[in-house]
């Protein structure tokens, strides 16, 4: 069984497409930066940027 997570954030820039030499498989990478909530006012926003791989036919279908 996999591990599913939902990240909802906004691109740092364009997904990047590439191919492996051996087998030609489509990788794309992008970096994701996502806001943290928090509960009590007046502090400050705090961004993770989580960086993401995806193979194959979606990584293929990222930069689109």
């Amino acid at each position: 069984m996999l591990n599913r997570i939902v990240l909802i954030g906004r691109l740092t820039k364009d997904p990047e497409l590439k191919y492996t030499p051996a087998k030609g498989v489509a990788v794309a990478t992008f970096t994701l930066a996502v806001n943290r909530r928090f509960s009590q006012q007046g502090q400050q926003k705090e961004t993770d940027f989580i960086p993401i791989v995806v193979w194959r036919a979606q990584g293929e279908n990222c930069p689109k």
